[in-house]
């Protein structure tokens, strides 16, 4: 549920979180709150992990290719530092902050700000991928979003890897990922067994030029 009562007055503040599997519109989705909160003439201000360049250095991007200007950070920290006034801030691929954006968003929620983030809530194993399930506890209100699985059609809640890669963490889009049904799941399927405790990300392929692109 997204919340539409805002006291200008009172400042009341809270935390959304978007979750979902790859290609289940969560970027399209905080683009359109976004968008409408900037309608309502409310100061936004929108962040995303400075390692994810995969379609634009300064853009969130859904796969739908609608973007919106955005600051790319490369810790947490920094969104308390570059928040200054803002009514509302948003913030997009969680899974690549490190665990201290709970507590900042908690700052900025006890500051009287409307936090919006986005960001997969399980990893390419299906185990749950921080700090997206410490967000959810924590978070007025959660929405879990669902792509189609592309194999029978059924809704999807996992992300299943294509490329022969153990990293946790692996930028990429359609050339490596595609959704899956828990019934089509095969969270082994395509990817070496080495290395899968790494954190360290990487990169599958160059990403096409953007085109205005998620």
């Amino acid at each position: 549920m997204e919340p539409h009562v805002f006291h200008r007055d009172k400042k009341p503040g809270w935390i959304e979180v978007i979750c979902g599997s790859m290609f289940s519109g969560k970027t399209e989705e905080l683009i359109r709150r976004l968008k409408r909160a900037r309608i309502a003439r409310q100061q936004v201000e929108i962040f995303k992990p400075a390692l994810d360049n995969r379609f634009a250095e300064s853009e969130v991007v859904s796969h739908d290719e609608n973007a919106i200007p955005s600051t790319p950070v490369d810790a947490a920290a920094q969104i308390l530092l570059l928040a200054g006034g803002a009514d509302v801030v948003g913030i997009d691929e969680a899974q690549f902050f490190d665990a201290a954006l709970v507590e900042v968003c908690e700052r900025l929620a006890r500051d009287g700000r409307r936090v919006i983030v986005t960001g997969l809530d399980q990893d390419y194993l299906g185990a749950p991928f921080e700090p997206i399930p410490q967000l959810m506890a924590v978070a007025e209100y959660v929405t879990k979003l669902h792509a189609i699985c592309v194999v029978c059609g059924a809704p999807a809640n996992h992300s299943q890897r294509l490329v022969r890669d153990g990293h946790r963490l692996l930028l990429g889009a359609k050339e490596s990922y595609e959704p899956r049904c828990r019934r089509c799941f095969d969270p082994h399927g395509g990817v070496s067994t080495e290395a899968q405790t790494s954190e360290t990300p990487t990169t599958s392929a160059p990403a096409p030029p953007p085109s205005r692109l998620v």
